[in-house]
């Protein structure tokens, strides 16, 4: 189980995610190359919702694939290409990690690999 950390000594996260996260020993882990929102058919949403959803459902197939799921991220690293699709993006992430808390890093970008994609998504796991 990990455990995780919010010290006094920092100010409090802006959002649903922790300052640290730690993982016991001999724990199995799983790095997923950051996600777009590209569905498995290779359409793209023109949309940033529809977007960061299907970048969190990909996400999510990694995690169930390698027998874990959302409570086993321990860090989540999110870029973005608009600063206006933040308050969305937290209340996406929310909603698709089950309100489950991360150690986190958001990045404004000017782009992606192609200009059509507004966020991706690449994520750690760690299950015991």
């Amino acid at each position: 189980m990990t455990r995780t950390h919010n010290p006094a000594g920092v100010a409090p996260p802006f959002s649903n995610y922790v300052h640290g996260v730690e993982v016991p020993a001999n724990a199995k882990w799983l790095y997923v190359s950051g996600q777009l929102g590209v569905t498995p058919d290779g359409s793209v949403p023109g949309d940033f919702i529809g977007q960061a959803e299907q970048a969190f459902r990909n996400v999510i197939a990694v995690l169930q694939e390698a027998g874990m799921g959302v409570t086993d991220i321990v860090r989540v690293n999110t870029y973005l290409t608009d600063t206006a699709d933040i308050g969305d993006y937290r209340g996406i992430r929310d909603r698709m990690l089950e309100n489950h808390a991360t150690a986190s890093t958001m990045l404004v970008i000017s782009a992606l690999a192609a200009p059509h994609f507004k966020i991706e998504i690449e994520v750690v796991a760690a299950k015991a």
